[in-house]
């Protein structure tokens, strides 16, 4: 085991131990809140091997991406914790799409400025209205106010992750169109040189 899994295994084993043994949460669920915890921390070490690379040549976008993984790390840890279902799947797809923004803006350091409000504003907002959901959800207020709260925040959360999978498609629909421009040139030249009559794209596709 190296270095950064004992650290992981320890911040794990202190997730587990606190809720257990401090707060009395049952076995089960105190395990699963360290088991999050644990992953949270390889996702983390894991994902700053890409960003490290950034740190010399990108000092701002290599703070930025740190700073997003660790946000998005403790979206992981926090969905344990969570008694709603829909909530707990939303905030699932959330750390998923995030995970695959950071990626591809780690790997093409060109469309950071097209996410720029995404990493400074939307994810760390996010990340404050979950942790009071949270916080207000393990009081078990009854009152027409807090139920009411936790809806609205429900909701919230859920257009969050339709918002933040529109970022992610928007981060490829440039690539797409650009693809799809490349393919059309390479058939018409394949076509032009006698290499291929029938051509590599269907009708229908051309015509669309």
């Amino acid at each position: 085991m190296n270095n950064k899994s004992v650290v992981s295994a320890i911040i794990g084993g202190t997730f587990f131990a606190i809720p257990y043994l401090g707060l009395a949460v049952p076995f089960l669920p105190a395990l699963a809140i360290g088991g999050a915890a644990f992953g949270a921390s390889e996702l983390i070490f894991s994902g700053n091997k890409k960003i490290e690379s950034l740190k010399e040549s990108n000092k701002p976008l290599y703070n930025k991406l740190l700073k997003a993984s660790k946000s998005n790390a403790y979206i992981l840890s926090i969905i344990p914790k969570i008694d709603d279902e829909e909530v707990k799947d939303n905030l699932k797809e959330i750390h998923e799409t995030t995970s695959k923004i950071i990626n591809v803006i780690t790997k093409n350091n060109g469309k950071g400025k097209n996410v720029n409000k995404f990493f400074d504003y939307y994810l760390p907002v996010l990340v404050k209205i979950v942790s009071r959901y949270d916080e207000i959800e393990n009081q078990r207020l009854t009152s027409s106010d807090s139920k009411k709260f936790m809806k609205s925040t429900a909701n919230m959360i859920e257009e969050a992750n339709d918002a933040f999978k529109k970022i992610l498609a928007s981060l490829y629909q440039e690539e797409i169109v650009d693809a799809d421009a490349e393919m059309k040139v390479f058939d018409q030249m394949l076509k032009a040189d006698g290499f291929n009559d029938k051509g590599l794209l269907k009708k229908e596709d051309k015509d669309e």
